[in-house]
C-alpha cells in the first residue's frame, strides 16, 4: 500500500501549499482556491481509481477519505458510480446527485461530469440541499470510468 500513502500525502501537501497568507484580492483569493479545490479533486479521482483497482474495500477507500478530511481543510469528498450514486464520501450521508436543477438546484450542476460533456465544475459558495450550510464544491470526471469526484470546503474553511 505504498501508493496509498504516497496519495495521501500528496492530498495534504497539495492543501498546505495553498493555506499560506496572501494579499490577493478577494476574487483572486477564490480562484487561487478553487484551482487548488481542482487539484484535490483529480488526486481524489486517481487515488480512487487506484485504490479500487488495488482491491481496497469502499470501507476501507472511506477510512482514507475521512483521514484526510480531519487533517486538512477538505471537509467532505462525494465521489459516486456511473448512476450518480455517492458510494465513496467520509460524511456517512446516503446521496445521489440528479440531473434535475428544480429538485437539486446547487448538486444537478454536477451532472455533467457524469455524461463527458463537463471534465471539471468549479461552483461558487452557497447553501445546499442537504442542510442549508454555506459550501464551495469542486468536481472532476472520474478519471476511470463515469463518476463525479467532488470535494467541498465550509465558508468557515474558505478564507481562514
Amino acid at each position: 500500500m505504498p501508493m496509498i500513502r504516497v496519495f495521501i500525502a500528496m492530498f495534504v501537501f497539495s492543501f498546505v501549499l495553498g493555506s499560506g497568507p496572501s494579499e490577493s484580492r478577494a476574487a483572486d483569493c477564490n480562484d487561487t482556491i478553487a484551482r487548488h479545490m481542482v487539484g484535490e479533486a483529480l488526486l481524489a479521482a486517481h487515488f480512487v481509481a487506484l485504490a479500487e483497482k488495488a482491491g481496497m474495500t469502499p470501507g476501507e477507500i472511506n477510512a482514507v477519505l475521512k483521514s484526510v478530511a480531519e487533517k486538512s481543510a477538505i471537509q467532505e469528498f462525494w465521489i459516486t458510480d456511473s448512476a450518480g450514486r455517492a458510494y465513496l464520501t467520509n460524511t456517512g450521508v446516503d446521496f445521489t446527485f440528479s440531473p434535475d436543477s428544480l429538485k437539486q438546484p446547487q448538486a444537478s450542476a454536477f451532472w455533467p461530469l457524469l455524461g463527458g460533456s463537463k471534465d471539471i465544475v468549479i461552483q461558487s459558495a452557497r447553501k445546499r440541499e442537504i442542510d442549508d450550510q454555506i459550501f464551495k464544491y469542486v468536481g472532476v470526471a472520474g478519471v476511470d470510468k463515469a463518476r463525479i469526484v467532488q470535494v467541498g470546503v465550509g465558508a468557515g474553511n474558505l478564507c481562514k
